[in-house]
């Protein structure tokens, strides 16, 4: 017998609470310049309890071939993919209404 998720009571592998989550995130997405120049893009707003933050920086990293960390619950991804990340976010899963670009 399968195990079944506390929050929403569907079996683990049906369990919907991380789509869910995704749509309910405000995530904000902007660049700075650090040392010497570089530009680095940041995503915040994502909630690690209920997305795997480290996972959706994996897949950022893979689709975008640039390097990049996720540490404080920011992913930093380096150059600058502002339209490109949010594209992506989309496709992942995660409300367009709810990116926002600065």
């Amino acid at each position: 017998m399968s195990e079944i998720c506390p929050k929403c009571g569907l079996p683990k592998e049906l369990c919907a609470c991380e789509n869910i989550a995704k749509e309910e995130q405000q995530i904000k997405v902007s660049v700075i310049k650090r040392k010497f120049g570089k530009l680095i893009t940041l995503v915040e707003g994502i909630n690690q309890k209920e997305v795997n933050i480290k996972e959706v920086a994996k897949k950022l990293k893979s689709k975008l071939a640039c390097g990049g960390t996720s540490k404080n619950k920011v992913i930093e991804l380096q150059g600058d993919h502002k339209q490109k990340v949010k594209e992506e976010l989309i496709k992942i899963g995660f409300a367009p209404e709810t990116i926002r670009i600065v």
